[in-house]
């Protein structure tokens, strides 16, 4: 395994290789993004770098004004934009392909964005990283269709290297649980409306109030499966809590409401699928 200085100086170096002088990036708070944020800025300065926040009903509440803080202690300027993938009937309608239609709805208002800022030469980042290609995500394509680069996929890091990078540019989210739309909590089929996002956002504020870091509150019909770190699960199947947090989760609109043994694992709504798609392969290289 590369150091992580050697990773950082190989991740910089790619980063001015793509021939713009200024960056727009995609930040959703996140390790990844917030790592590539602030590779892009050692790389290009802050001054040349813009975070750029996606706000829409698929967004977390409470992850907004952590990133804007997170941006600010990176030192670049921060912007948000609003998405409406939820208006699009290919993202509503909830088959594999979802997050394809959900990047592309981003890509198009960033690209959109840098046309408005009338620069040549800004180059698109996100922070895809190399394990994301171990699973379906379609998403990757809209990136490759749309010219957006994803250094850290781009170079092969993985999930366990950029926290290490992470850490060592002391970012505070280098421990963060990972980030994913609400949308991907919803099982296959099943169509995505504002008021089942705001549901399941609410539902998982809950758990955390509870002391549970890592969340996810699965929902598939009239079935809520509450998912937490496997090492998790025994502390809140014995929390005093949990009682009254199941019978919450059924007064907000669930018939049963549930606590899953397994954990949270990545990726676990694909095997809603009839057939799990193979992994989607890196994009090539492209200019932004």
């Amino acid at each position: 395994m590369t150091n992580p200085e050697e990773l950082i100086e190989r991740l910089e170096m790619a980063i001015i290789g793509y021939g713009a002088p200024r960056a727009i990036v995609a930040f959703s708070g996140g390790v990844d993004s917030a790592t590539t944020l602030a590779l892009g800025a050692r790389a290009l300065g802050g001054e040349a770098v813009t975070a750029v926040t996606a706000v829409s009903p698929s967004y977390a509440s409470g992850e907004l004004e952590a990133a804007r803080q997170l941006a600010t202690l990176i030192g670049v300027k921060h912007r948000t934009i609003e998405t409406g993938e939820v208006e699009r009937e290919a993202y509503v309608r909830n088959d594999a392909m979802r997050c394809f239609h959900c990047k592309a709805e981003l890509y198009t208002v960033l690209g959109r964005l840098v046309s408005e800022t009338a620069h040549d030469g800004t180059v698109v980042m996100a922070g895809a990283n190399a394990d994301d290609l171990n699973e379906f995500r379609p998403g990757l394509l809209a990136a490759d269709r749309f010219g957006v680069r994803n250094p850290l996929l781009e170079l092969g890091v993985g999930k366990r290297q950029v926290r290490a990078i992470a850490r060592l540019l002391g970012l505070a989210v280098s421990e963060k649980p990972a980030l994913a739309c609400l949308s991907s909590r919803v099982a296959f089929g099943i169509r995505i409306t504002p008021d089942l996002l705001a549901r399941i956002d609410r539902a998982e504020a809950m758990v955390r109030s509870l002391g549970f870091e890592t969340v996810r509150v699965r929902h598939r019909g009239d079935v809520a499966t509450i998912e937490v770190e496997p090492a998790e699960v025994g502390r809140l199947q014995a929390h005093r809590g949990l009682s009254a947090l199941l019978g919450d989760l059924r007064d907000l609109g669930w018939r049963e409401a549930r606590v899953g043994p397994s954990g949270y694992r990545t990726g676990s709504m694909n095997s809603t699928l009839l057939v799990t798609p193979a992994p989607i392969g890196a994009p090539g290289p492209v200019r932004a």
